[in-house]
């Protein structure tokens, strides 16, 4: 990304998913410190240029969703049943924790677009980037860039803000699948490409 390619920040949205203790916590210990000092540089960054951030989060309840996913109505009140009390090891990781203003999604499906708002959300601020970091590459990663490129999102992908428990998984999505639908590169870099 340089600064003929870099998105407009006005068309673009970040997406924090399954940021969540137990998330981290499944991830090899030297990992947990470098997602969570990328996410919150990200973070940084995208309260610094007033860009949305939208924080994704899994809570499941059992069996699947008694809706389609076109039955705008239910989807949109899906993620806001009492499921009773939420235990800590679930709860989205203390050092990215979502401002009162940001935006908390909570799907049942290993992708958000079928079980929230989501999409709604973002034809509403007029997101035409997402920008990807997530746990894990090979569930909600991959759910998100599929969905979201078959809508016409544009996609980036940051590499070292998203992780698998399978390293080998992490290193085929991001090397071999995951371009052809989006850029892929490091939080870094990204940074780097909004510094002028």
């Amino acid at each position: 990304m340089n600064n003929e390619t870099r998105p407009d920040p006005k068309k673009m949205a970040i997406l924090i998913m399954d940021y969540q203790n137990k998330q981290i916590q499944d991830q090899a210990e030297e990992k947990r410190e470098i997602l969570i000092s990328n996410a919150k540089n990200i973070l940084s960054f995208a309260r610094s240029k007033n860009i949305p951030v939208i924080f994704i989060e899994v809570r499941s309840r059992q069996g699947p969703p008694e809706f389609k996913p076109w039955d705008t109505e239910k989807r949109k009140a899906s993620g806001r049943e009492d499921l009773g009390n939420r235990d800590k090891l679930f709860e989205i990781h203390p050092e990215v924790q979502p401002l009162p203003d940001e935006t908390v999604l909570t799907k049942r499906r290993i992708g958000p677009f079928s079980t929230t708002d989501l999409f709604d959300i973002l034809v509403r601020l007029n997101v035409e980037y997402l920008v990807l970091l997530g746990i894990s590459t090979g569930g909600v990663v991959l759910s998100v860039v599929r969905w979201a490129a078959d809508i016409d999102f544009k996609l980036i992908v940051l590499t070292d803000a998203c992780s698998d428990a399978d390293d080998e998984v992490h290193r085929v999505l991001i090397e071999k699948v995951i371009p052809r639908q989006a850029e892929v590169i490091t939080c870094k870099e990204f940074l780097e490409a909004f510094k002028h």
